[in-house]
């Protein structure tokens, strides 16, 4: 059987993958935009988010709104085991990295 190795998160993947450990559960998209400081932008946290599940670093559920009608359904995310795991691997090589320059 063939493995295949899980890439590591991107700096903005980082940065939703944090944001989600730190919801403690499910997170909207734009909710994650004003959490982070600037660090993430609208116009890309969907398109950012869908790659992230198509990686199985999160996945999604459709959230129906209040009125649908007038804002349509909205998703929820949530960080994976697997996107728990690639982000302490990254978390790993940045801190070893960094020990590395202390050196």
């Amino acid at each position: 059987m063939e493995t295949k190795d899980t890439p590591l998160p991107s700096g903005t993947e980082v940065v939703i993958l944090s944001l989600l450990v730190c919801a403690a559960g499910e997170s909207y998209g734009l909710n994650l935009v004003k959490r982070s400081d600037g660090r993430l932008k609208r116009g890309t946290v969907y398109v950012t988010l869908g790659r992230m599940e198509d990686k199985g670093f999160v996945s999604s559920r459709s959230d129906p709104a209040p009125d649908a009608r007038l804002t349509g359904a909205r998703r929820l995310y949530r960080i994976t085991a697997l996107g728990q795991r690639a982000l302490a691997a990254r978390q790993l090589a940045t801190a070893h990295l960094a020990e590395g320059f202390v050196r």
